[in-house]
């Protein structure tokens, strides 16, 4: 792979699911198939050793995205570029040496870990499905990927159901590293754990990072864990992403109304601080329905009669910030 620049990209990636019904519904509805699109055309760079936070509520395509980068999903249309070679055009040898520099962390450790694998047992099955080293060679790049992920080697032959869900959370971050990866996309990884925990998990995840010079696809719905992790922040609102920037100014100021209704319901920890809340009405419409203009005019409390008209485009409107709105 390359050794600077960007090194993941997706390019007006779409992804979309039929959408299933009962046979009365199917044979009454007109207009043919119906479609979930999850993901419905997103532009999304991301850098080497680059961290980059992709936010939104829940419904918003952010896991979706996330799979498809990682290479569970096959994309509708549009393509995912790693180091410049679209995954999905390689041959079966050239795809499985790729996905070994792709791995997912997913969000709940409670059901990503086999109950009948011990903990070295989970950790060691990637290096043996993917042919690397000696067995007694596996044996010593699983401790040691468990040790950097900061599990306790009195663990090490315990089973998922002995562990607690921080230390099962480090055994599935250990199962991912342990293959050296250099693209790693991380569903919400914290957002299961105790809040006495998340620190630490965050923490490790950090540091991993620096030391092995991963990338990140941090995907959250949590603004302030994003501001942590993250260099660069992508807000997603019903399968777009609406605006991007580094941490720092788009949380300190956001362009798009949507940024700002997510920046607005970020708890200040200064009791005395006021914040003026963004009021919206009504709920994330479905992913089903065909909309026209932007996504959210529907919620917006600045929209225009444009807004419904025609969807706005993903715009640089500073340096280093794009955004697609109309009004900005």
């Amino acid at each position: 792979m390359t050794s600077n620049g960007v090194l993941v990209e997706a390019s007006g990636l779409k992804k979309h699911y039929p959408l299933r019904t009962g046979f009365l519904a199917s044979f009454l509805r007109s207009g043919g198939r119906r479609w979930v699109r999850a993901v419905d055309g997103i532009d999304l760079q991301i850098h080497r050793g680059e961290a980059v936070g992709l936010v939104g509520e829940s419904g918003s395509g952010k896991s979706t995205t996330g799979l498809v980068m990682a290479l569970l999903e096959k994309p509708t249309a549009g393509e995912v570029r790693i180091a410049g070679r679209n995954p999905f055009a390689l041959q079966a040898r050239d795809l499985r040496e790729m996905r070994k520099k792709v791995q997912i962390i997913f969000q709940d450790p409670y059901l990503t870990l086999d109950p009948r694998f011990r903990v070295i047992d989970t950790v060691r099955e990637p290096l043996g499905i993917h042919r690397i080293g000696t067995r007694d060679r596996r044996q010593q790049m699983a401790a040691r990927a468990l040790e950097e992920a900061g599990l306790p080697k009195n663990l090490v032959d315990r089973y998922p159901h002995e562990l607690s869900g921080g230390q099962r959370q480090r055994v599935a971050i250990a199962r991912a590293m342990v293959l050296e990866p250099e693209f790693v996309v991380a569903d919400e990884p914290v957002s299961m754990l105790d809040v006495s925990v998340r620190a630490g998990i965050m923490s490790l995840m950090v540091r991993l990072k620096e030391q092995h010079q991963v990338t990140y696809l941090f995907i959250s719905h949590d603004l302030a864990v994003c501001r942590y992790m993250c260099e660069r922040i992508a807000v997603m609102y019903l399968g777009r992403i609406v605006e991007t920037g580094d941490r720092e100014s788009l949380l300190q100021e956001p362009f798009h109304p949507y940024t700002r209704l997510l920046v607005s319901a970020v708890p200040v920890p200064d009791p005395k601080a006021s914040r003026k809340r963004v009021q919206v009405s009504g709920e994330i419409p479905s992913s089903s329905e065909i909309i026209q203009g932007c996504g959210f005019y529907s919620r917006c409390q600045e929209a225009s009669p444009e807004c419904a008209e025609s969807v706005p485009p993903l715009r640089e409107v500073a340096p280093g910030r794009l955004v697609a709105c109309h009004k900005v």
